[in-house]
């Protein structure tokens, strides 16, 4: 097994995640095989108790694990299915090693940081980087390892003597160390200052680790004369230094590496230059190229809680992004704070109310993630209403379903108390109940989580057409609460469609609004299985509709034979014609949901 080391030094937030995972993408596009592994040095034991505010957003596994976001990269760019364990937390080392002390696994020593946490770090690298992960039997060729915080920080110090130790036990030849740095360019002067990045390695050498490779992150890319500057100091050789400065989108960074030739400088380390191949990234290169060049917009309102920090809902934007490009159109978020829309707000800031409310009317759909609390729920609530009434395309996500069919109780069936007993208790017409699987007491891993199976009840509907009219699919949860299924028949006979259910028909996992052109609700998390190559069949309807060319995307898979349909949105009307330029176009970019490749 060979490893691959990513560090980052001077500031926090440099891209490390995804430098790593644009490294596993040039490597397998050599023709080996590729794991990962994500160290996160806080206490935490995984991710699933952080606010979104705090770390972003909280990734899930097929396996049910709770995980930092960067992992969200690793299997987007690798097209692979990690699992729990491929995320490392300070936490989860400690309480295995206390687990085994209070076992008397010990033998009575006395348990320290080294050896004891050091040797557990390199005991869970080793086993988790023989698993396999992309579908194939036997280990990987390359295990690349992110190092999340900054060298210096207090939290990483085990990590790096771990691996500092770990680097000697596998020898040379079997670990590279590729430390990302900044490299700012100040205005005053107007050129890269290369005294970060010097002091960064200094002070990752003084710890035990010495780079292969700088990987400088700039706003410009580096000259000769800079990287001879940084060779000379940092004490690695200058066709080693590579820039990765400013790119238009991220899939350009393995492009980018590429033509600085990272992939000889990383097999050459690793003694991987005889059998390796010269990597083709054309799919990379094309998908790279026509993402820049997509001019027509699609708008889309984003209605959520967590609008202050864009890594919040960073697996929606990446699921909306893979379907806008499919559908050849640029993607145009507008951030709309939930709260902003409620009443309460035109009373206390009706700027803002004024501001939310015009960017929800002006947008070609809107998107309700999902969420926890009752903050902001009722501007969700409203967000589904104006998109039902105004028939808007919509696009509900966990708590962004629920919210749905509460506001079609309290507006349809007239219950005006309708409401999920996460919110309110007490109410008399409870639509959405805690389900028993979960704990109301403990926050930690005590949800419905991970891969569960939706058995489509009628193939007809919208959503099973997306999915190639699949019988079942499998996606991934994280929720406690779930629609109230004795409130379903209510909701039916008023012409609701719960079409997808589990195997008991006792959870609904779909809902959906016949009649209108786009009003999809799951409580499932579709984005988290979206991939470039590949949209997620939801998104891809959902961003079809709003630019009024769903029945192109529904005729692809199989599931619509109409030639033509007309949509209104926002008062605009917007037919498609399949022997049209604008459809012909539309097809030549959507890929096939039922087999996953570019048509």
């Amino acid at each position: 097994m060979k490893y691959v080391l990513v560090t980052g030094g001077v500031v926090s937030g440099l891209g490390k995640g995804v430098t790593a995972s644009s490294i596993g993408v040039l490597l397998k596009a050599c023709g080996l095989r590729v794991t990962s592994i994500k160290i996160d040095p806080y206490l935490n034991t995984d991710a699933g108790t952080m606010s979104p505010f705090e770390h972003g957003e909280v990734f899930v596994l097929d396996d049910g694990g709770e995980v930092d976001l960067d992992l969200g990269n690793y299997e987007r760019f690798l097209n692979i299915k990690l699992t729990r364990d491929n995320n490392i937390t300070t936490g989860k080392i400690y309480q295995s090693v206390i687990n085994r002390e209070r076992k008397g696994d010990y033998l009575g020593k006395t348990v320290q940081v080294v050896p004891h946490i050091t040797d557990a770090i390199q005991e869970w690298i080793e086993r988790v980087a023989v698993i396999p992960v992309d579908g194939k039997e036997g280990p990987a060729d390359v295990c690349v390892i992110e190092l999340g915080g900054t060298i210096g920080d207090i939290e990483s110090m085990p990590f790096i003597e771990a691996l500092g130790q770990f680097s000697y036990r596998v020898g040379v030849g079997n670990f590279c160390l590729i430390h990302v740095s900044l490299v700012p360019v100040l205005n005053v002067v107007g050129e890269p200052k290369t005294k970060p990045t010097q002091h960064s390695v200094r002070g990752l050498r003084g710890l035990g680790l010495t780079p292969n490779i700088l990987a400088c992150r700039s706003t410009m890319a580096l000259d000769e004369n800079i990287k001879a500057k940084l060779s000379q100091f940092c004490h690695v050789p200058v066709e080693n230094i590579i820039t990765v400065h400013d790119v238009p989108n991220i899939w350009h960074i393995p492009l980018l590496l590429k033509d600085q030739k990272a992939h000889e400088a990383i097999l050459k380390v690793l003694n991987l230059l005889s059998v390796a191949q010269e990597p083709v990234l054309k799919e990379w290169s094309s998908r790279a190229e026509r993402c820049d060049k997509l001019q027509e917009p699609v708008n889309i309102a984003m209605v959520g809680k967590y609008t202050g920090h864009c890594d919040s809902y960073l697996s929606i934007i990446k699921a909306l992004l893979h379907a806008s490009v499919a559908c050849s159109k640029k993607l145009v978020v507008d951030w709309v704070p939930a709260c902003d829309l409620e009443n309460v707000t035109d009373k206390e800031n009706p700027e803002a109310y004024k501001a939310a409310w015009k960017k929800l009317k002006g947008a070609d759909g809107i998107l309700v993630p999902g969420g926890f609390g009752d903050r902001g729920v009722q501007g969700k609530i409203l967000a589904a209403k104006y998109a039902r009434e105004n028939r808007v395309p919509y696009l509900g996500i966990c708590l962004g379903m629920q919210t749905a069919v509460i506001e079609y109780a309290r507006s349809i069936l007239g219950l005006q108390d309708a409401n999920s007993t996460e919110f309110d208790p007490k109410t008399r017409n409870p639509c959405v109940i805690f389900m028993p699987e979960g704990s109301k007491t403990h926050m930690g891993g005590t949800m419905r989580l991970g891969s569960r199976r939706t058995y489509f009840h009628a193939l007809e509907c919208v959503s099973a057409k997306l999915y190639g009219n699949q019988r079942h699919i499998d996606e991934r949860h994280r929720h406690r609460y779930e629609v109230n299924p004795d409130m379903v028949a209510h909701l039916e006979s008023a012409g609701l469609s719960f079409p997808g259910k589990d195997e008991t028909g006792r959870r609904m996992e779909i809902v959906e609004l016949p009649n209108h052109p786009y009003y999809v609700g799951v409580q499932f998390h579709p984005e988290f299985k979206s991939r470039p190559g590949k949209p997620s069949p939801l998104f891809l309807g959902f961003v079809a509709a709003s630019c009024g060319e769903l029945d192109v995307v529904l005729q692809r898979c199989g599931g619509q034979e109409k030639v033509s349909s007309t949509y209104h949105i926002n008062g605009r009307s917007r037919k498609v014609f399949l022997n049209s330029k604008a459809t012909n176009g539309l097809l030549n970019g959507v890929y096939s949901i039922c087999n996953g490749v570019p048509l």
